[in-house]
């Protein structure tokens, strides 16, 4: 049944812990049988109770999955694969609209800004024991906050968004809780959360965000943390509205003791307004990342939430990194001080290449979604078939696999580097892998 691999351990946590072993390392594939419980416990020498708490964490841990008299398999998408590696290789010659990043040409220069920091710190270094958080990174980041209406709490800086919400996460959920996640929605987020131990129950989207009655039905059924992205969701390019935001802070003031997660992904790149949730759970955080907007490699966000959430996560954090350097923060301060960037100038570029594709595919009979951010969400009937036929074209597009759960099949388009000479080429490739058969309704991807 498993070959020549041998499952080691005499505990539920070395068991587990060899089974997760083999599936990282390939020796036990997706889908493939595990031995039943009492088999597997004679073959060891122990308890019947002892596999079965193994395979119970391996199961929170999203490794396995079991059904009923059919038994245990390895997931057909473990936790240990990411969904990273559900990408397109883009083979030379062929234009690549899949890679999710923003355009290099709207990115500020970083010399100047971390010539400044690294003069600052000659002056006064930063040492053990000093505050973990720039003070004038911290007084520019709440101004911004305060005039989005995000509630007052105190702050935190982390490597980058998924980085703060997994420390929100970790301190507040145990493994085998519920969380709530959007759907489509961010593959990295959808790897973590299983990655944690944690498990998902998926939530429809539409153009203007989650959609409140899927909220309800989830935090109904028990989900202890619901995941919202506010702007420039990835991959949909979804916003919450102010009608919905609504509707949102209804269903979860009903529910005041989830945890509510909110991540700004569309900060300084998108011209839509903030429409924040917080301040209506008793547990709340809310991420910005500088990523998109100022460069994937400076790995830094700001997070603020309710006291309790914001001083767990600094106090785990100590015990780890201690803190996100001093001398990036006091660079990304610089690159603010300094108006680097024009984030209209930014939000308007993003915008027109967005409306330039979505607006030659529907002359051309498709259906496509994008109201802020990099990326346009395309509905197809057949997701497999449109990236072979794209790709034929000359285009390398996302599988909507890397996003979804139970949302139909889709592509992502990242438009950031797109130009006004591509869009209709790359309209009429669309058009023509998904046999312009875009009639999938005009808001809604679920």
């Amino acid at each position: 049944m498993l070959g020549e691999y041998p499952i080691h351990g005499r505990g539920a946590a070395e068991i587990s812990a060899s089974v997760e072993r083999a599936v990282g390392a390939g020796e036990l594939e997706p889908g493939q049988l595990l031995p039943p419980m009492r088999e597997l416990a004679e073959r060891l020498g122990v308890n019947p109770n002892t596999v079965a708490a193994a395979y119970r964490t391996l199961r929170e841990r999203g490794v396995i999955e079991t059904q009923g008299r059919r038994g245990s398999r390895v997931r057909s998408r473990p936790a240990t694969t990411g969904r990273e590696y559900i990408r397109v290789e883009v083979p030379p010659g062929v234009r690549d609209v899949a890679h999710g990043n923003p355009d290099p040409e709207l990115l500020p220069s970083l010399a100047a800004a971390f010539v400044a920091a690294g003069e600052q710190g000659d002056r006064a270094p930063v040492l053990y024991g000093d505050a973990t958080v720039e003070p004038e990174l911290a007084r520019i980041a709440r101004a911004d906050l305060d005039a989005d209406g995000v509630p007052d709490g105190p702050l935190a800086v982390t490597s980058s968004a998924l980085d703060g919400i997994e420390r929100v996460l970790a301190v507040h959920l145990k493994p085998g809780d519920t969380v709530a996640v959007e759907d489509p929605g961010w593959g990295g987020l959808l790897d973590l959360v299983p990655a944690l131990g944690l498990r998902m129950v998926p939530v429809g989207v539409d153009d203007e965000g989650p959609l409140a009655e899927g909220v309800r039905q989830a935090l109904a059924a028990g989900a202890r943390a619901l995941i919202v992205t506010d702007r420039a969701q990835n991959p949909t390019g979804a916003v919450v509205s102010a009608t919905r935001a609504r509707a949102l802070r209804a269903v979860l003031r009903e529910y005041p003791r989830i945890l509510l997660v909110e991540d700004d992904h569309g900060y300084r790149i998108v011209d839509q307004p903030l429409h924040s949730l917080a301040g209506v759970t008793r547990h709340w955080a809310f991420v910005r990342s500088v990523a998109k907007a100022y460069g994937p490699d400076l790995r830094l966000a700001v997070l603020t939430g309710d006291a309790v959430t914001v001083d767990r996560v600094l106090g785990r954090q100590r015990l780890g990194p201690g803190w996100v350097s001093r001398l990036l923060q006091r660079a990304v301060v610089r690159l603010w001080s300094d108006d680097a960037l024009d984030a209209r100038a930014v939000a308007s570029a993003y915008g027109q290449r967005r409306d330039a594709l979505i607006d030659a595919l529907a002359r051309r009979g498709v259906a496509a979604h994008g109201r802020s951010g990099l990326n346009v969400w395309i509905p197809v009937p057949d997701e497999t078939g449109a990236v072979a036929r794209l790709l034929h074209a000359g285009w390398a597009v996302a599988p909507g696999a890397r996003f979804r759960m139970n949302a139909p099949s889709g592509i992502r388009v990242t438009v950031a580097t797109l130009t006004r000479a591509e869009t209709g080429p790359l309209a009429d490739a669309i058009a023509a892998a998904v046999g312009a058969v875009g009639a999938v309704g005009a808001r809604s991807y679920v």
